[in-house]
């Protein structure tokens, strides 16, 4: 490698933040903050073969809950099920209670807790997004370990063409 490039020029993989505490992937194996929301996939409790997608919009707070084909959350009723309060829990977990909180711009008294904070309706929003992004996220832990860019993503700028 060139000395004169960047260190950012010389990585291939983007910086991963750490999770404030640990979390119980089998239970929530995927949450994030984006597209307004925090949303992530929950598992079911009774069915393995079936997993949630629940997210919690950032601002009116409502809440959505469904499985991954599209099938309303029996639990969901003007309340938070099991599975938002669940995706809430390990959000704040991975990137710990402010962050959540100042995402979701809901103010949390101090020990309080954020779900106490919320104050939003039931909003039914489509689960395909939200799953599909974590079917990607399961298909990059089978790429094995290298230095070279991933094909699918060529459309980055080459290196050193912007800078």
């Amino acid at each position: 490698m060139d000395a004169d490039k960047a260190a950012w020029e010389q990585r291939s993989v983007v910086r991963v933040v750490t999770p404030v505490e640990p979390r119980k992937l089998a239970k929530v194996p995927f949450a994030e903050l984006a597209d307004g929301r925090l949303q992530g996939v929950v598992s079911s409790g009774s069915d393995i073969e079936r997993v949630y997608v629940s997210s919690i919009a950032a601002g009116t707070h409502a809440m959505s809950c469904s499985t991954n084909n599209n099938r309303p959350c029996g639990a969901l009723h003007g309340y938070a099920c099991k599975h938002v309060r669940m995706l809430a829990e390990e959000a704040v977990l991975q990137y710990g209670l402010d962050r959540v909180a100042r995402y979701l711009r809901v103010e949390v008294p101090e020990g309080g807790d954020l779900m106490r904070s919320l104050n939003g309706s039931v909003e039914r929003t489509p689960a395909a997004v939200v799953f599909s992004r974590f079917l990607r996220h399961l298909a990059y832990l089978e790429v094995p370990d290298s230095t070279e860019p991933l094909a699918e993503l060529h459309w980055f700028p080459a290196m050193g063409a912007v800078r």
